[in-house]
């Protein structure tokens, strides 16, 4: 096993329905690989069911717990994985919000794939970065006054003094996974 992570916490949050299954797992297993210690926060808790491409649903998954009563103080990074369902209801959880505030406000990394920048925009964090997301996303950032949406596999900005690294879709993972693994080992 990898320890260039070693000792760096890292959070996955998500709803417990519509999580695009690559967006969870395969950073989930990059980051474990490198040595990370990795959580996964739900909504509600219990089993989340993931799915491919937006339709098929594919496997469940245990969560380690509930988004509600978690700390960023307890974390190094937050990961946001896309799927539209699990991001248009993330979005409208207010736990979920303030949770990416926190992070936001205490400088850490916080990672957000295809869908998953919606939540950004929710908990007011997007004025002034620089990101990209899945396409169809572009816009909703734009209004919510990003500096600028770029259409590339990996984006890393440090506007206002935390990290952001977002991709746009399932392809984009690997990138992603680079991305995330670097900033956590530069932090």
């Amino acid at each position: 096993m990898a320890t260039q992570l070693q000792g760096k916490k890292v959070l996955f949050i998500t709803a417990n329905t519509g999580i695009e299954r690559d967006e969870l797992l395969k950073p989930v297993e990059a980051l474990r690989a490198a040595g990370a210690t990795v959580t996964h926060a739900s909504s509600e808790g219990g089993t989340v069911q993931t799915f491919q491409q937006d339709t098929e649903k594919d496997r469940t998954v245990e969560s380690d717990g509930k988004i509600q009563g978690l700390n960023a103080s307890d974390f190094d990074a937050l990961v946001i994985p896309g799927g539209t369902v699990n991001a248009d209801t993330l979005r409208q959880d207010t736990d979920a919000q303030q949770l990416v505030k926190a992070f936001a406000d205490a400088g850490k990394v916080v990672a957000a794939i295809c869908h998953g920048p919606w939540l950004l925009i929710n908990a007011g964090v997007i004025p002034g970065k620089t990101l990209t997301s899945y396409p169809s996303v572009s816009l909703d950032l734009t209004n919510a006054k990003a500096a600028g949406w770029v259409d590339q596999e990996v984006m890393q900005c440090g506007a206002n003094g935390w990290t952001l690294i977002t991709s746009r879709t399932p392809d984009d993972i690997p990138a992603f996974n680079d991305a995330i693994i670097k900033a956590l080992g530069a932090a």
